[in-house]
C-alpha cells in the first residue's frame, strides 16, 4: 500500500537563511569587483585589503563549525555589513576620512557584536551540564557588558601601537579651540592654566593652517570607547531580556541577536533529517514499499 508522507524539513535554525546567502553573495561581488580594480591599478595595498575582507568573511561560517554554533541571520548579516563598512567603505573608499561618524558608528556597533559573542560563550557554559555553575541573567548581562568593553580597550592598544610603531593615523586627531593643562602654570602647583580661543597651530615655527589646536588621539580614543560603553550597554540589555524571557518560556526579539548552540540532539537531528529527504522522491513521496 502506498503511503504520503509529508517530507520533514530541517529546521530553520540549522540551516542558511536566503537574506543570508544573499548578503554573502552581493557583498562578495563587491569585494571582488574592488579587487579586481585594485589589481589593475596595481594598487597592491588596496588588493591586500580586499583579500583581508575576503577572509574575513569565512570566520562566521568557521565559529559555527568549530563551536558548533548557529548565527541567527540578523546577527550574521550585521557582522557582514560590519565588516564590509570598515574595510571597503572605511578603508578604500575613505568613508572613515569623508564622513566624521563613520568610525563613530563602527565602534558603537562592535561594541554591540563583541557583547553578543561574549554573551553567547557565557551562556554556552551556563546551559552546558557539566557545569555546576548557574549565571544570573544579571550576571550573563554584565560578563557580556565587560567582555565587550575589554575587547574595545585592547584594540586602543592596538590603534595606539600601530600609530607609534609604524607611523599610522589609526588614532584619528581633533581640533580643539581650548584645553586646560597644568604643566603650563608658572608656579608648579595642581592648578591647570586655561587655553581658550585657539586659532592656529605652529610646528617648529610654521603654521598648521587648522585654525586651533591639533589633538593627537585623546579625543579620538576616548569617543571609541564610550559609543563601545554605549553599543555594550545595548546589547547586555537585550541578552537580559533574553535570558528572562526563555526562563519564563516566552520568545522575544532578542533571539535575533542570540547565537544559538547546537548540541548533539540537534546536529543529530539534521543528519538524520537530510538523509530522509535524500531519500525522498522529487514529488515528495517516499517509496513504495511492501
Amino acid at each position: 500500500m502506498k503511503k504520503k508522507t509529508k517530507q520533514k524539513q530541517i529546521p530553520n535554525y540549522l540551516k542558511k537563511d536566503k537574506p543570508t546567502v544573499v548578503a554573502y553573495i552581493i557583498l562578495r561581488l563587491f569585494v571582488l569587483i574592488a579587487l579586481v580594480a585594485a589589481l589593475f591599478r596595481q594598487n597592491y595595498e588596496n588588493v591586500f585589503v580586499c583579500v583581508l575582507t575576503l577572509l574575513l568573511y569565512e570566520i562566521p561560517a568557521l565559529i559555527e563549525r568549530s563551536f558548533k554554533i548557529d548565527l541567527p541571520t540578523t546577527l550574521e548579516v550585521i557582522v557582514l555589513l560590519f565588516i564590509f563598512a570598515a574595510e571597503i567603505l572605511g578603508e578604500l573608499q575613505s568613508y572613515y576620512v569623508k564622513f566624521p561618524y563613520w568610525d563613530t558608528m563602527l565602534h558603537t556597533v562592535n561594541g554591540f557584536l563583541f557583547a553578543a559573542f561574549g554573551f553567547a560563550l557565557v551562556d554556552i557554559f551556563n546551559r552546558n551540564q557539566k557545569f555546576s555553575v548557574r549565571m544570573s541573567p544579571l550576571y550573563l548581562a554584565i560578563v557580556a557588558f565587560c567582555f565587550s568593553m575589554t575587547i574595545g580597550v585592547l584594540w586602543e592598544f592596538f590603534e595606539f601601537g600601530c600609530d607609534r610603531i609604524f607611523g599610522t593615523d589609526m588614532q584619528k586627531d581633533f581640533v580643539v579651540t581650548s584645553f586646560s593643562s597644568v604643566y603650563l602654570n608658572p608656579d608648579g602647583v595642581n592648578i591647570p592654566v586655561v587655553v581658550d580661543n585657539i586659532a592656529d597651530t605652529a610646528v617648529n615655527g610654521q603654521s598648521l593652517g587648522i585654525n586651533g589646536y591639533l589633538d593627537i588621539g585623546l579625543f579620538d580614543t576616548m569617543k571609541d570607547l564610550i559609543v563601545n560603553f554605549i553599543g555594550a550597554v545595548i546589547f547586555s540589555v537585550i541578552g537580559f531580556i533574553y535570558v528572562k524571557g526563555r526562563e519564563k518560556g516566552r520568545g522575544t526579539i532578542a533571539r535575533q541577536f542570540i547565537p544559538i548552540v547546537l548540541n548533539d540532539e540537534d546536529i543529530q537531528k539534521t543528519e538524520t533529517l537530510q538523509a530522509e529527504n535524500s531519500e525522498k522522491q522529487p514529488d515528495g513521496k517516499e517509496e513504495n514499499r511492501p
